[in-house]
């Protein structure tokens, strides 16, 4: 009696990546890259109308708003094109990794900064003959992301996952219709938790401002930031369409649940 075969081991392949787990890749990164840009771009002020807008609007005066303002409500958008599609888990992994990436942003500028300014780092055509001139730039640049990052995180922490959590209260109080509500009442009460945090410490701590200065920046970068959710909300329904379409899924007006959940 001969022993039998030994039976050959399957060997599983990883499959393909699938069309939905790419464009959660793309969205995930996306979001990643937009959250860091803020930190780094959020630090400058600048003025809204600098040469004097409506009366009506301020009296007329210029508006300072932080330069963060042009890329933190598309992370907003992203985080409510993923709870409406992928669900609350998905989106929470994207704000952690945002989260993460911060980090690893703020430890590589540490280290950049630290390292000695070599002699032929110049720029002529702005007038800065020496590297230490440069290395100085270079430190005022990077010295209050530090800051701002701390107070960013803090306020990021909080409202996103604010944000997620308000996304699907109100998508369980709507039943799934209403799309806007659920985009509204939880992009704008989250962005008021954000505004606050952020720029509350950022501009006490880093810049030094006074706290009436504070009080109108913050009041005008939420009011901007309440027109831009407004103007986001027809975006996430057509980002809801085209992203439906591209993964085959139904057109369903009052889901339930996000479908990939």
């Amino acid at each position: 009696m001969t022993d039998p075969q030994p039976q050959p081991v399957a060997v599983v392949h990883a499959g393909r990546m699938t069309r939905a787990d790419a464009t959660y890749t793309v969205l995930a990164a996306a979001f990643a890259v937009v959250l860091v840009l803020t930190n780094i771009i959020g630090t400058k002020l600048f003025a809204l109308f600098p040469a004097g807008g409506p009366e009506w609007i301020n009296d007329g005066q210029p508006i300072t708003l932080t330069a963060g303002i042009i890329t933190y409500p598309l992370t907003f958008w992203l985080t409510d094109i993923v709870s409406e599609l992928w669900g609350r888990r998905r989106a929470d992994l994207m704000v952690l990794l945002g989260f993460g990436m911060s980090f690893l942003m703020l430890g590589i500028v540490q280290l950049a900064l630290v390292l000695p300014p070599s002699d032929f780092w110049t720029l002529s055509a702005r007038g800065i003959e020496d590297s230490q001139t440069m290395q100085a730039a270079f430190d005022a640049t990077f010295h209050n992301p530090r800051i701002l990052l701390f107070a960013s995180m803090l306020a990021y922490m909080v409202a996103q996952l604010f944000d997620v959590r308000l996304y699907h209260f109100w998508w369980r109080v709507t039943k799934g219709r209403h799309m806007w509500i659920r985009n509204n009442g939880s992009t704008m009460i989250s962005q008021l938790v954000d505004t606050l945090i952020v720029n509350g410490i950022f501009l006490r701590w880093g810049l030094s401002l006074e706290w009436a200065t504070i009080g109108e920046i913050i009041l005008w970068v939420y009011v901007c930031k309440v027109i831009l959710a407004w103007i986001d909300t027809p975006l996430l329904y057509l980002g809801r369409g085209v992203l439906r379409r591209f993964l085959g899924l139904s057109s369903d007006h009052t889901p339930t649940h996000a479908p990939l959940a």
